[in-house]
């Protein structure tokens, strides 16, 4: 449990909240925020991300299904009155929907256990997606980057590298998550 916000971790939520402060910062270095930016974060959790982006960008909007977390993320960032949070599933979600003028960046610790539905999902979408940066179980990450003739090449492969670039950035280890995951993890950018 995380006593700063008093929430449980859901494992049918595959929630496994970040807390490392470097990780968190070089994540926030990769995507580069800017004010004027279309910003969407999927699962924002208890808004270690989200802090850093509204920092930059009050206009970030979320889009979080654990209904127990909206008040916690209303309550943490109250001050910004252009924050947005969607109570949705974002496998169900219309992404299009959020854009005005200019194509949304999309970035999230998605989690793990519909992590590749959901990609499919997003890459449905992607002709209104400037990039998309988001952190992901290890083996997803190298098995999107997957050329022909590795182990890892398949189904998720081909059909992220037919709709974007995709660039693996780095690895983050366990404990930077609570609950810590079993298994490692990595940041990837996916640009259509």
């Amino acid at each position: 449990m995380s006593k700063k916000a008093g929430h449980q971790a859901r494992k049918r939520f595959g929630q496994n909240f970040l807390h490392d402060p470097g990780v968190i910062e070089r994540i926030i270095r990769a995507i580069h925020p800017k004010p004027d930016e279309a910003i969407v974060e999927i699962g924002p959790g208890l808004g270690a991300i989200t802090e850093e982006i509204l920092a930059v960008n009050p206009k970030l909007q979320v889009v979080e299904l654990d209904r127990d977390l909206i008040p916690v993320l209303r309550t943490k960032f109250f001050n910004y009155p252009d924050f947005r949070i969607h109570e949705a599933d974002a496998l169900k979600f219309d992404f299009s929907q959020l854009v005005d003028e200019k194509p949304l960046r999309i970035i999230g610790n998605l989690p793990y256990n519909i992590s590749t539905p959901l990609i499919f999902h997003l890459l449905a979408q992607s002709g209104v997606v400037q990039d998309m940066h988001f952190m992901l179980q290890k083996e997803v990450v190298q098995r999107m980057a997957a050329i022909p003739g590795d182990n890892n090449y398949g189904r998720l492969g081909i059909m992220t590298q037919y709709f974007c670039k995709v660039q693996p950035l780095f690895e983050v280890g366990p404990g930077a998550f609570r609950p810590a995951p079993k298994v490692d993890s990595a940041i990837v950018r996916l640009v259509p």
